[in-house]
């Protein structure tokens, strides 16, 4: 059993720093596809945000989330080289290919629709997923991050849904 609290067979990746255990390559990429979502957030609600009045007090608070999701990007980016793993710097292709479909076939028409689609991708793309990738181990301080992020998203849903009555 190892730091972790995983039983592996010991095996390493070499790198620069040199050799990382295969636990720790394990959490790394578990970080980078919750750093990879965060990213398709940030991305989506860059086009809520363009598709929201000026005047619309919702457009205020969107550029609030956006800016919650850049800075969990940060968090998990410098975890991920804290553990000498190498961020990820987009969605990745599947991120790209959802996030080019979605807008290609739904087309919020109006503020209600938008609350509608970004309660949706909290709850699906942000929480849900984040909670099934964790179910893998994770170290105590990465686990603590995520729990942080997750804290947060829920935060953005309950404000979400609050706008929607």
């Amino acid at each position: 059993m190892n730091s972790f609290g995983i039983n592996y067979t010991y095996h390493a990746f070499y790198t620069t720093k040199g050799m990382i255990p295969i636990e720790q390559q394990h959490v790394i990429k578990i970080l980078n596809k919750l750093l990879q979502g965060q990213y398709m957030g940030v991305h989506s609600y860059e086009e809520f945000i363009k598709n929201l009045d000026d005047s619309s007090p919702l457009r205020n608070r969107f550029i609030t989330i956006q800016k919650d999701l850049k800075h969990h990007a940060a968090l998990l980016s410098e975890r991920i080289q804290q553990l000498h793993g190498t961020p990820a710097t987009s969605e990745g292709v599947i991120g790209k290919i959802e996030l080019n479909i979605s807008q290609l076939l739904d087309h919020p028409k109006d503020e209600k629709d938008i609350l509608k689609h970004a309660i949706k991708g909290e709850n699906l793309y942000g929480i849900k997923m984040t909670e099934k990738l964790v179910r893998d181990e994770l170290d105590e301080e990465s686990l603590n991050l995520v729990h942080e992020i997750l804290d947060k998203q829920r935060d953005h849903v309950d404000y979400l849904k609050s706008e929607l009555h």
